[in-house]
């Protein structure tokens, strides 16, 4: 059974940085593309970066330059590496996997999720 569990949230100040984990089970990152997502409360699900198995990497526009995504494959484990964080960027981040080698409009498994909160 496939498995993605997420760590790495918490409370930041405005200009921190956070580092965000998903360990994968019973699947591999290095067969299909992964990416992140973010739900803030009353707002819909957005992807804000995804990684091709090829190397390939997206990233919604108000995290350009901020948000890194990368993996582990020895560690079957995906990053998101966030800095100057912005109160804008709280939300309950998911890491996703997806049915394929590219990322597309639907993952085949979702984490449960972790939250960030960026306030001073």
């Amino acid at each position: 059974q496939k498995q993605l569990v997420e760590s790495g949230g918490g409370l930041v100040q405005p200009g921190g940085s956070l580092r965000l984990s998903c360990v994968a089970s019973g699947t591999a990152f290095v067969t299909n593309a992964a990416g992140w997502y973010r739900q803030a409360p009353g707002k819909e699900r957005e992807l804000v970066a995804a990684r091709s198995t090829g190397g390939s990497t997206y990233y919604e526009d108000s995290v350009k330059g901020r948000f890194t995504i990368s993996r582990d494959y020895a560690k079957n484990t995906l990053y998101l590496e966030m800095n100057g964080l912005e109160p804008e960027d709280t939300a309950m981040y998911y890491c996703a996997e997806f049915p394929g080698p590219y990322w597309g409009k639907f993952p085949s498994t979702v984490g449960q999720g972790t939250q960030v909160t960026v306030s001073s």
